[in-house]
């Protein structure tokens, strides 16, 4: 078999998907919250973000919630967004600035190292010590800009669970990059199903036609390797991508297009409802470039849009009892493949 042949997936041993039941049972999602999200490294904002001391940015994790802040002394720290007290959140806007951590709910007060500080009115009790409520702490670490957060003690560097993520983006200044515009999708579907569509070109000229219409599809390629899904397409005159698609296990994405990017996190927000959180960047953030910026913005979330309705309809015949698992395209699938591999060892097999 020659070079040719291997990447039109000739020859190639037939793959299947995950059951279905996967994409829907609640003890399903809870093995992932605690096996995959619980364990990896987990993009949530932009250094830059955290300029100031007290200033911090918070998210959801697959229902985990937790926050990154710059304390006094200008280090970078991260915790479970979880008062010590009765478990309510500590800080409650998805960024903001703070000199002190106050618990709204009953005015425990921490300070930016994540030290309990104040109890008011709690009273005098036998045995209790300040210095044993602190707020949970969390990795955090920094990858050109990017914040990311593990929740497990013992995670590997953050350069190792990027996976080849790290190579894809060598020759691209993610760094110098300026931050321009968020936007925020909720879907009605499983955090898989979404997934499995963004790590495949097959769907691209039924669902995405004016993007078909740009790309050469018959050279789309998809590689999946170390972690990372590495989508290809060269494009034709008049496209605004920049032909260059990545995912990183378990819910990164970055996208190139002229003179930016764009990246998302794909967040599990209960077994049937997925929440995209987009960022972009462009290297021009004057004035002068606005339209431009603001054009391409909203092209690429036209066509984040376009998969809603075929990834919510999916969702329902998953569910639906008729539909156990399906063969994957060798030539077009094998992103999927890899997402589904990655899944399996972090399950233990599981899904089977």
């Amino acid at each position: 078999m020659n070079a040719d042949s291997a990447a039109l997936g000739h020859n190639k041993p037939l793959a299947f998907g995950l059951p279905a039941t996967w994409y829907h049972a609640p003890e399903i999602y809870e093995q992932e919250r605690r096996r995959v999200f619980a364990r990896e490294w987990i993009w949530i904002g932009r250094e830059s973000q955290l300029k100031s001391p007290g200033d911090y940015v918070a998210a959801e994790i697959a229902g985990y919630r937790v926050f990154a802040i710059r304390d006094r002394d200008g280090i970078l720290r991260a915790f479970h967004n979880v008062c010590r007290h009765r478990a309510a959140t500590v800080v409650e806007k998805d960024e903001g600035h703070c000199e002190i951590l106050r618990c709204r709910y009953h005015g425990w007060v921490y300070d930016t190292a994540g030290n309990l500080r104040k109890t008011p009115n709690f009273g005098e009790a036998t045995g209790f010590r300040k210095e044993d409520y602190g707020l949970h702490r969390i990795a955090i670490s920094v990858w050109r800009g990017l914040l990311f957060v593990s929740l497990d003690p013992d995670a590997a560097p953050l350069a190792e669970g990027l996976g080849d993520l790290v190579k894809e983006t060598a020759s691209y200044p993610v760094e110098d990059y300026c931050f321009v515009h968020q936007e925020v999708f909720d879907m009605n579907c499983n955090w898989k199903t979404y997934t499995d569509n963004f790590v495949e070109g097959y769907h691209v000229p039924g669902i995405h036609p004016p993007f078909a219409a740009v790309i050469d599809f018959d050279r789309f390629t998809t590689e999946g390797r170390n972690r990372t899904v590495i989508m290809h397409a060269p494009q034709k005159d008049g496209s605004f991508y920049g032909g260059l698609w990545l995912w990183r296990y378990p819910n990164t994405t970055l996208s190139v297009f002229p003179g930016g990017m764009n990246m998302s996190r794909i967040i599990p927000m209960g077994p049937r409802r997925t929440r995209l959180v987009y960022n972009f960047f462009f290297a021009d953030d004057s004035p002068a470039a606005e339209l431009r910026n603001r054009d391409t913005i909203e092209r690429n979330c036209q066509v984040v849009r376009e998969d809603f309705g075929i990834c919510e309809t999916s969702q329902g015949n998953l569910e639906a009892g008729i539909f156990d698992r399906g063969p994957l395209s060798p030539r077009h699938e094998e992103g999927v493949r890899h997402f589904h591999e990655l899944l399996r060892e972090s399950l233990g097999g599981a899904a089977g």
